[in-house]
């Protein structure tokens, strides 16, 4: 393979890529609004010769280069967060800015430079002929990731492919999340945890004539915060999440879990009702962010609440369940599914990450490369790693066992912060990468690549 050809073609593209980008954080794209952004991906696409190019009833764009039944895909979610408050921003987060080295604005780094690179990437294959013949390079710009990760993938698995045929003839999916120069083999899951508290109200002058539901969820806050926050000593009646990477408590993947990093809760929402301001609660609910390492399937996430000691105290006044997700896309389609993103890890050896490792040291060595500002968050860190943050891999792999791995542009620490930014030699790498890639893959679609994974729940859920 012709290594600086490639890098060639990528610099190329340089000042191409970087108008596309700016195009794309130009036009407000947060979830379930996605279509202006979906539309303009589309354009670049027919523009640059794609085989064949669609948007799918829940508002993705899928790109097609080449024709053979083996599937190489590269994922990008284009919607973004919104602004949060703007006097957190120096310049404006949808006109961004340029300089020499860098692009500014919201979602350059979360994740629409992973588009530009994919697209780019497509194109450089067509140009040097490098795409193998029993090949077809999907790319696709999904929406919703935000709000719910893996929905889109969902549907692309399950009703522009079917099941069967996807896992049939997806050979893997690169994930153009922001890596920060890294490649990346799997990461933790999450989960999306309610817990509804029942109370009586009664007059606020007499509150002992009620049952103060905020009481009873501030008894059994204590017990999650001891959840997140205490060690795993004997000595403590409830042991903190970071038993998991004991192997006493994780026997068969506590070794997983050290790779991934301990699993996590926090509350992240509180609500409660109550006739006024002069009375007793008479409900409480919150929100729970849990984030699961390997070994914490997520039937064990729900009892780990369900036995906590408060919990079990308010006996029947307590319920502890997984929330669902039905907010229509910006087609109007609704996908129901449930709040659960499974962990998953690839074998460090799996073909899929080896493809892209050869790739990268094939023209960038076997260091985490970018510009001078980037290298801070990156010198030292090992070139395979994992995020730690969750993908549309949660779906890709943790929930259908299509092998995924992660390897993008931008910075992850940049993601749904103020002053979001990437670095346009980011977009050339990853572009480059990517056209390699897939001639560089000798797997046969058949191997077991899984270091672990969530898998699905017992629900109704495709």
């Amino acid at each position: 393979m012709d290594f600086e050809a490639i890098k060639k073609a990528a610099e190329g593209y340089r000042a191409d890529m970087t108008r596309f980008l700016r195009d794309l954080v130009a036009i407000p794209s947060e979830s379930c609004g996605e279509e202006g952004v979906i539309r303009r991906i589309a354009a670049e696409m027919e523009k640059l010769g794609f085989d064949k190019v669609e948007i799918d009833g829940e508002g993705n764009v899928l790109g097609w280069m080449g024709t053979g039944d083996r599937v190489i895909a590269f994922d990008a979610h284009i919607d973004t967060v919104g602004i949060g408050n703007i006097e957190n921003w120096k310049f404006d987060p949808y006109e961004g800015y340029e300089n020499d080295t860098d692009i500014g604005g919201r979602g350059c780094s979360d994740q629409e430079g992973g588009i530009v690179s994919a697209v780019y990437g497509a194109k450089i294959m067509k140009d040097l002929g490098i795409l193998p013949q029993d090949m077809s390079i999907l790319v696709t710009g999904t929406v919703q990731e935000e709000d719910c990760d893996g929905l889109c993938w969902q549907y692309i698995v399950n009703e522009d492919f079917g099941k069967a045929e996807a896992q049939r003839r997806i050979e893997f999916v690169v994930s153009t999340e922001p890596t920060d120069g890294g490649i990346y083999r799997g990461h933790r899951g999450r989960m999306e945890i309610r817990v509804d508290v029942h109370g009586v109200s009664c007059h606020g002058s007499a509150p002992e004539r009620g049952d103060n539901a905020i009481y009873k969820m501030a008894d059994i806050l204590r017990d999650v915060r001891a959840l997140q926050e205490n060690d795993d000593s004997d000595d403590n009646e409830i042991k903190g999440l970071v038993k998991m990477l004991n192997p006493k408590y994780n026997p068969e993947h506590w070794e997983d879990a050290r790779f991934l990093g301990r699993g996590s809760v926090t509350v992240s929402q509180i609500f409660y009702t109550s006739p006024s301001r002069c009375a007793v609660a008479d409900s409480c609910a919150v929100s729970l962010d849990r984030r699961m390492t390997a070994g914490e399937p997520w039937d064990y996430c729900l009892d780990e609440i369900r036995n906590l000691p408060a919990v079990k105290k308010y006996g029947d006044d307590v319920k502890v369940s997984m929330y669902m997700y039905d907010r229509p896309a910006w087609t109007g389609l609704s996908y129901p599914t449930e709040c659960y993103f499974p962990t998953w890890i690839n074998k460090a050896n799996a073909p899929h990450v080896q493809a892209l490792v050869d790739a990268y040291h094939g023209m960038f060595g076997t260091e985490r490369i970018g510009a001078p500002a980037a290298m801070p968050a990156r010198e030292g860190r090992p070139l395979v790693d994992k995020w730690t943050f969750s993908t549309n891999g949660v779906s890709i792999q943790g929930r259908y066992g299509i092998p995924c791995v992660g390897f993008g542009p931008g910075a992850e620490a940049q993601a749904h912060a103020p002053n979001e930014m990437t670095w346009k030699q980011d977009l050339v790498t990853c572009a480059a990468v990517y056209a390699a890639a897939p001639a560089l893959y000798k797997g046969k679609g058949d191997e077991d690549v899984c270091e672990y994974r969530g898998g699905k729940t017992n629900n109704d859920i495709k």
